[in-house]
């Protein structure tokens, strides 16, 4: 498992652009930015909907004020459900990525196999802050949603 001080790996992951998905590499994601990337096992679940990504809708102006450049929700889901998501939770100013394949999560080591669930492989729910791909902070939740609040990354930076 990634942890602080490590470099982010480099990996094709999708966004929704203006003309359909589009791939981007997280190298250039984190390449000079200070990002706060939280994941979550799956859009539309109910405590990812409910309570995780909320929380950084709310706290954005405040992310934005102790020099966060983007703020960034992952799952592994397509990028068009990760679009509908940010529009069916007012998300649009958080930068939604798509892992679809778990290739990101994987190489993060913090990836989780839910098929007991029928949801296949997934990420963990985590929250990390890197500089400049860089990992500062890492917090990773085995259950609930304590470590990777906007309200405890928030208190990391």
């Amino acid at each position: 498992m990634i942890k602080v001080g490590d470099k982010l790996p480099n990996v094709a992951v999708k966004v929704m652009g203006k003309e359909g998905p589009e791939d981007i590499q997280t190298d250039i994601l984190f390449s000079g930015n200070k990002v706060v990337l939280f994941a979550v096992p799956g859009a539309f679940t109910p405590t990812c909907s409910a309570a995780h990504l909320p929380g950084f809708v709310v706290n954005f102006d405040q992310f934005k004020e102790k020099g966060v450049d983007t703020v960034a929700c992952m799952s592994v889901n397509d990028a068009f459900v990760m679009n509908a998501w940010s529009k069916d939770q007012n998300a649009e100013n958080l930068l939604m990525i798509a892992d679809g394949n778990a290739d990101f999560s994987e190489a993060l080591g913090l990836d989780v196999d839910a098929t007991a669930y029928g949801m296949g492989v997934r990420s963990k729910r985590f929250a990390l802050i890197a500089e400049d791909g860089v990992v500062t902070a890492l917090e990773v939740d085995d259950k609930g949603l304590d470590k990777s609040s906007a309200e405890h990354i928030l208190n990391q930076l």
